[in-house]
């Protein structure tokens, strides 16, 4: 994956220092948050997930996703070395809204957020999109094709969100190819909106 120009990817000037960036993953429950971070980490990535309990009965909504056994309390990270002077360090967010007071923290020197869907429960990605938009923090719609699940075009999401100057990239979070070009895209919307 390269996100820099592929002069500066080849010969990075040695006196030139290392350059952290930083991306989130964010979107509603059980939308695949965790495993996208982890198909593109080079680490193996933390993760501060727990097991779901009867306590959270009532309180998180499992519908669509009854099969869930657990869920991330805190965030996940993950890192790729795009060269030896520029990292990409990705930041999961949690889904449920109870543990929604971490996403100001883990915004805070963001350049950019992928907004990961399912069109299975679409609405759970509005909260997201209203999040990032107040923010002014570019970012991207990752529609998450899972199994089973009735397919849309980019045109039908673009439309059920009602988002226009957001691209809208269909994935499959498993796939690490797949993953990658999220983040391809949303870099390419981040160059966009600063040079804009």
């Amino acid at each position: 994956m390269v996100f820099v120009s592929s002069d500066y990817a080849a010969t990075p000037p040695a006196d030139v220092p290392v350059v952290a960036v930083k991306m989130l993953v964010a979107g509603g429950f059980g939308v695949g948050k965790t495993t996208m971070v982890a198909s593109v980490s080079e680490i193996a990535p933390l993760r501060t997930e727990e097991l779901i309990s009867e306590l959270s009965s009532g309180v998180d909504d499992l519908t669509g996703v009854e099969r869930k056994s657990t869920t991330t309390v805190a965030m996940d990270f993950g890192r790729i070395t795009i060269n030896r002077h520029l990292v990409l360090y990705l930041f999961g967010t949690p889904g449920q809204d109870r543990f929604w007071f971490m996403w100001n923290e883990l915004s805070a020197g963001a350049i950019g957020a992928v907004v990961l869907a399912d069109t299975r429960r679409l609405d759970n990605c509005f909260a997201a999109v209203d999040f990032f938009e107040r923010r002014g923090i570019p970012f991207v719609i990752g529609v998450n094709c899972f199994d089973g699940a009735q397919h849309y075009t980019v045109d039908e999401v673009r439309e059920a969100i009602d988002v226009e100057n957001v691209p809208i990239v269909l994935c499959d979070v498993r796939n690490r190819e797949s993953s990658k070009e999220v983040l391809i895209q949303l870099t390419e919307h981040v160059l966009a909106q600063t040079a804009g």
